[in-house]
């Protein structure tokens, strides 16, 4: 195997959230919350590349930290209930990996027991680690902590790891720990998200047999 650890972004990258899930769940916010206000579907997905989903709810709705609050519990309700799909091919990759003795982690922005939750619904090897949104700040992506602590309880070098993500904090976590960063791009099509990750990262997959077949 080429690395002894993959590391998985969650949403866009291992299951198909965004456009099924998450966006329809923050209009329906911006409907209650906010009339008149809306977000196409490639602007949020924009927006969560660069500033970030907070930093554009700060910066485009005048959000506090309490309204971001609301915002998170009204999120949590809507995907409790909601299940995405994985994408075909993410399964027999996780597979190989682990028959081959290696591990599979995740890093996401959403929580734990949704990202496990995904993964039995769908089918998916246990992950091994899992670092999701109820992490405090300072140990979310795009801060090192993750990275860092699964090489500090597994033992492994920066060159062992492979972060597979479909966003800029995942390129930027990477970049701080010295590990390869694989840009996935199968999730949409924005021009400015795919012309950033192919300019600056070493490894670009527009589909998944795509990363199959550098992985094997």
């Amino acid at each position: 195997m080429k690395y002894k650890c993959l590391v998985f972004d969650h949403d866009d990258t291992v299951v198909n959230s965004t456009a099924t899930i998450h966006h329809p769940c923050f209009e329906e916010y911006l409907r209650l919350y906010y009339p008149g206000r809306s977000c196409s579907l490639e602007e949020y997905f924009w927006k969560n590349f660069t500033p970030g989903f907070v930093e554009m709810c700060r910066q485009d709705y005048g959000m506090t930290d309490a309204d971001l609050e609301v915002e998170g519990q009204f999120w949590r309700s809507y995907v409790r209930t909601r299940i995405p799909a994985a994408y075909p091919g993410i399964r027999e990759i996780m597979e190989r990996q682990k028959a081959q003795g290696g591990l599979v982690c995740v890093v996401s922005h959403s929580f734990e027991d949704n990202i496990r939750r995904d993964y039995r619904h769908n089918g998916l090897p246990e992950p091994d680690l899992v670092f999701g949104w109820e992490q405090p700040l300072e140990r979310r992506k795009p801060e090192p902590w993750p990275l860092e602590e699964i090489m500090r309880t597994y033992g492994l070098q920066p060159s062992d790891l492979l972060m597979i993500d479909d966003l800029k904090p995942g390129y930027d976590m990477a970049l701080r720990c010295g590990v390869d960063f694989a840009a996935v791009g199968w999730s949409n099509d924005i021009p400015q998200i795919e012309a950033f990750m192919r300019r600056n990262c070493g490894l670009y997959f527009k589909t998944v047999g795509e990363l199959a077949d550098y992985l094997a």
